[in-house]
């Protein structure tokens, strides 16, 4: 199977399934000489981890993260960093069901016809399971990237959306809630919502916002690696993300260029920010934001008519423990892909200017 591969200097290759015995990955091209905090790793693969909160899946896995390669008395050696994130929690006959039979929406259908064999517990490799491998290199990556901030938070749970630009939310409420939401008392409807979603036996999506502070003029390079397309592809290479929107995004569409233009001062900075950040595809030094959609979770607790693979009309209905609402955990997901794409153009950078 290709595609498993993302980044061009710092690489990172994912392996594994959501009911193997282990998730794992190889990152390559990480400069030797930094010192990791491996506590920081643990926490962020925390908030991702499921059974987390009683708004996500039950699933209980430490994801705990063993490294076998390319550290050394507490340093990246420059050598490949492997590593391992041990299954320990996995229920298989909760999926016995759908061995012959395909999810609406799900990539079951589509995994079976590209493939001719799939591993049907959990989704196998189409999980979100996966993504915990990417958590773990985007640790690292933070740890490089220390004086650049990313902060992902929920801004949109259905209907319920956050009002305030995020210039003016206290980031620092974000972990305070189980929804992962900056603005608390918009997290606590959502929080009742997802709770009401749950046990109707449905789901719902939402949108996460992110937004990347100091990051320096010149990163995106032109043409066909724009920054904002290869964030784009990160973003869009998340389980169940649907849009991608940068800067003033499709509202943009309804200015006049006098109005959308943003107008620089005698400092290189610009008066507005509805570039994003990001002009010519190259970062411009000020804040990069974008918006991420993500679809309901396609596995439901109501009965659906589907078909079977003999394409037989069939009806089934969802069992196991899944979450009614993937964006509380998608939060450190979108910050970890954030961080690679971020830190493999700094690279890409130091290479070109050499």
């Amino acid at each position: 199977m290709a595609g498993n591969t993302f980044g061009n200097i710092f690489k990172l290759t994912t392996f594994g399934e959501s009911h193997g015995p282990a998730l794992g990955g190889v990152i390559d091209g990480c400069p030797p000489g930094i010192e990791l905090d491996l506590n920081f790793i643990e926490n962020e693969m925390k908030r991702r981890k499921p059974g987390q909160s009683s708004i996500v899946t039950q699933r209980k896995e430490e994801d705990s993260v063993t490294f076998y390669s390319g550290i050394f008395e507490g340093k990246t050696t420059g050598t490949p960093i492997g590593f391992l994130i041990h299954n320990k929690d996995q229920k298989s006959k909760d999926y016995s069901h759908i061995k012959d039979t395909y999810r609406p929406s799900h990539a079951d259908y589509v995994y079976d016809k590209k493939y001719g064999h799939r591993d049907y517990r959990g989704g196998g490799r189409s999980s979100a399971r996966e993504t915990a491998c990417r958590v773990v290199a985007g640790a690292i990556a933070k740890q490089i990237l220390s004086n650049i901030e990313i902060i992902a938070h929920v801004t949109s749970v259905g209907e319920i959306k956050v009002q305030k630009h995020y210039s003016s939310l206290d980031f620092s409420n974000i972990e305070n809630n189980p929804v992962r939401c900056a603005d608390p008392i918009i997290a606590v409807k959502m929080e009742d919502y997802i709770k009401k979603i749950r046990k109707d036996g449905d789901t719902v999506g939402g949108i996460i916002s992110c937004v990347i502070k100091n990051c320096p003029i010149g990163l995106g390079e032109p043409v066909f690696d724009k920054l904002h397309a290869e964030l784009g592809k990160a973003m869009l290479s998340i389980n169940a993300v649907k849009g991608f929107e940068y800067g003033s995004g499709f509202n943009g569409c309804k200015l006049k260029g006098s109005e959308h233009n943003d107008s620089f001062n005698t400092f290189g900075k610009t008066e507005t920010n509805n570039s994003g950040g990001i002009q010519g595809g190259i970062s411009n030094g000020m804040d990069i934001y974008f918006n991420i959609a993500f679809k309901p979770v396609a596995t439901i607790m109501k009965s659906q008519k589907t078909i079977d693979s003999k394409n037989n009309e069939v009806e089934m209905k969802g069992k196991g423990r899944h979450d009614p609402c993937v964006v509380p955990r998608a939060v450190p997901i979108v910050e970890a892909m954030s961080a690679l794409v971020i830190l493999d153009y700094l690279l890409l950078n130091k290479v070109y200017n050499q």
